[in-house]
């Protein structure tokens, strides 16, 4: 005879763990390889429905007494279930991500990810930080995955509230349902709204998810109010067979849920049919054949380390990605035994000795909640221990030697003692403005010209050597960042929208601040990149791209428009300085300077390329140069044979690195090339014509 469990506090559903099997399998192939299972990111949304599902069954016939004392069983009960292993996963990846992950713009938001999800604000973080779940930086991020484990740990904190009634009985059941379907209906209409708004922040924060937890709560009260009585019970092999197309929809979403538009609407397909599985399979009753298949043994098992499955797995798939890689089968398949060994330990020897602790479970409930959160700051200070001591532990040479790899501001040199770096910096409108000059100094300035510079992160690239000039010299640098656009690049598509205006009013300041003599010194990427860091690109297409016909008529037209915004500071007798094209690399150096990553595919290519074949790349660009300074009388700086040898270019030379990435300069590379930056610019102020051009 079939028997149909109750809804109620501590009955087994075997079936449910084998829909968590299915969740965390179809999460851990997406982030394994997307094309593999393109919707697999949706299985985050199965967790969510059987969540909300499953935490109001372990608390629905709660009848301790008043409110307070309701929210110390339940919050004890969750931060015993969940803290442990959140806690030494945490630990473990800022202790792995200390020794191999280097900081850059890849990795720029890695370690406060992590520090905010100690208290579940991952993804507050994430929303706040702009940082989309499906950008590359999220990619190479170790701690990604714990957004939707700050989404659940926000749940509970509004949960209490709004089923506490429940427990009560009666009448107050339908408060309690009621409640939970204008927090739903909120939810939706903000998941909605942010779809179109603000895409990262509807898809990270509680807000637009709240609907999928609180489906899954509706789901167990509507079950609980029927459970006896419910029409289904004569009906069992019909709703039997109607959980299988459930488990085709489920099937079909994990295949084609799209990255668009989630969580609203993309995320309604998977809600429904893991409500219509819970619903059915509850209704069918445990020996249905799927009730059975989901409940057998190999999906009970995998079900049942679901969680540590899901912790375990991103950290590990990043570390690789930042070391070995994680291209080939070979590595996919020791990155999955990796993850299963991880999360079998963590769920035998952290999960279950504190989950069932009967030591634990005499506790005073207020006590066990006190303990677990002056554990959780410890672990959280520890962490921050670890992060800060990078530079003195980690195995990598990038972070060991930053002072070579890392341009930034130098606030002081041996060579000039009585002399530091002041810094200032303003906000007008739509731009900032870092001005560096020099204090304390009993020198007199060599140069009474004032230097401005503007461009993109190539120019910001410039930093060391510009604050090191200012400190040799005494001349007053003034940096505009240009944040979010470049200034000069010759390619329109890059100086568009809101870009024109911010160069527009950058130009005006400059010319309200210069003096005739003062010189503007334009850097940035010219050229298309031949990587990011996060992947290699065609470097065949990209060297075509440079020769097309529309690649030039694109910088005649930019050239055109340069030319007539510079005006008013030829106008002025404002001297300008272009930098020519530098090298580039198809393999960013400070992902492959290391014994623990040179065999990454992403450092497959080299750091080094032909002269030759880098001088060609960049010929119609610097031809678009010459022209263009030959009509404003102004100047072309090339770079380019500092940097490279009689044959190729080097990212690294004699072991240190002259580039950080496939473009950027390094610390080390400011330094080789800042004798000819102010050799050239002494010639500038000689008058020598060998200045003007290359």
């Amino acid at each position: 005879m079939s028997t149909r469990p109750t809804a109620r506090s501590g009955t087994y559903l075997p079936y449910i763990d084998g829909l968590r099997a299915i969740a965390v399998l179809g999460v851990m192939v997406y982030h394994l390889r997307e094309s593999w299972l393109p919707g697999g990111f949706s299985g985050v949304d199965v967790f969510f429905v059987i969540s909300g599902f499953v935490v109001s069954g372990s608390v629905s016939q709660w009848r301790g007494g008043n409110f307070l004392g309701f929210l110390s069983s339940f919050y004890a009960r969750r931060l015993q279930r969940i803290a442990p292993a959140l806690v030494v996963c945490l630990l473990t990846t800022s202790a792995l991500s200390m020794l191999v992950i280097p900081s850059a713009w890849l990795s720029e938001s890695n370690d406060l990810t992590g520090l905010f999800a100690f208290f579940g604000l991952s993804n507050v973080y994430l929303a706040l930080h702009s940082e989309s779940y499906f950008s590359p930086s999220a990619a190479f991020n170790p701690y990604t995955h714990t957004w939707s484990l700050g989404v659940e740990e926000q749940f509970y904190l509004l949960f209490p509230l709004l089923f506490f009634a429940w427990t009560r009985g009666g009448r107050w059941r339908t408060v309690s349902s009621g409640l939970i379907v204008i927090a739903m209906t909120a939810s939706l209409f903000d998941a909605w709204h942010r779809s179109s708004t603000d895409a990262a922040a509807g898809f990270y924060l509680v807000t637009a998810r709240f609907w999928e937890l609180g489906a899954g709560v509706l789901l167990y009260q509507g079950m609980q109010r029927n459970a006896g009585e419910s029409p289904a019970g004569k009906w069992p092999r019909l709703y039997g067979f109607a959980a299988w197309p459930c488990l085709g929809l489920l099937g079909w979403g994990l295949v084609k849920s799209d990255i668009n538009g989630f969580p609203f609407p993309g995320a309604i397909i998977p809600v429904i049919a893991t409500l219509g599985l819970l619903g059915c399979l509850y209704a069918s009753g445990t020996t249905a054949p799927l009730s059975r298949l989901l409940g057998s043994r190999l999906p009970v098992h995998v079900g049942q380390r679901s969680y540590s499955l899901y912790l375990w797995h991103w950290p590990v798939y990043v570390v690789m990605r930042w070391t070995c890689g994680l291209d080939s089968l070979a590595l996919q398949i020791v990155a999955v035994s990796v993850t299963f060994a991880l999360a079998e330990a963590s769920y035998r020897f952290v999960e279950c000795p504190f989950r069932y602790s009967q030591r634990l479970g005499r506790m005073p409930r207020g006590a066990l909640v006190a303990m677990a959160l002056a554990t959780v700051v410890s672990a959280w200070a520890v962490s921050t221990a670890i992060t800060l001591a990078r530079s003195n532990l980690s195995l990598s040479t990038v972070t060991r030697n930053a002072d070579n790899w890392y341009s930034r501001m130098v606030p002081n040199l041996a060579d000039v003692p009585d002399c530091f770096l002041t810094t200032r910096n303003e906000s007008s409108g739509n731009f900032q403005v870092w001005i560096y000059g020099r204090g304390g100094c009993s020198k007199r300035p060599t140069n009474a010209s004032k230097l401005f510079v503007i461009g993109d992160s190539h120019a910001i690239g410039y930093v060391t050597l510009l604050t090191e000039y200012v400190l040799r010299t005494g001349t007053e640098v003034t940096i505009y960042p240009n944040l979010g656009c470049t200034f000069a690049s010759l390619q329109p598509a890059r100086e568009a929208g809101a870009c024109v205006s911010q160069n527009e009013a950058e130009v005006a300041d400059i010319t309200s601040r210069a003096k005739p003599g003062d010189i503007l010194f334009l850097a940035a990427l010219r050229l298309d990149r031949l990587s990011n860091q996060d992947a290699i690109l065609d470097p065949s297409a990209r060297w075509r791209s440079m020769q097309t016909e529309l690649a030039e008529q694109g910088r005649v037209a930019a050239s055109a428009e340069l030319e007539r915004m510079l005006a008013p500071l030829v106008e002025k007798r404002i001297r300008i300085v272009f930098e020519a094209p530098k090298p580039l690399f198809r393999s960013p150096a400070f992902r492959c300077s290391d014994s623990f990553n040179v065999g990454n595919p992403v450092c497959r290519s080299g750091l080094s390329e032909s002269r030759a074949a880098i001088e060609e790349y960049r010929q119609p660009v610097l031809d678009s140069l010459v022209r263009l300074a030959r009509l404003l009388g102004a100047s072309v700086w090339d770079p380019l044979p500092v940097l490279c040898g009689t044959t190729r270019c080097d990212a690294l030379r004699e072991g240190r690195p002259l580039f950080f990435d496939g473009d950027h300069l390094s610390a080390d590379g400011n330094r080789a090339l800042y004798p000819s930056f102010v050799a050239f610019l002494e010639n500038l102020d000689t008058g020598k014509t060998s200045a003007r051009l290359p």
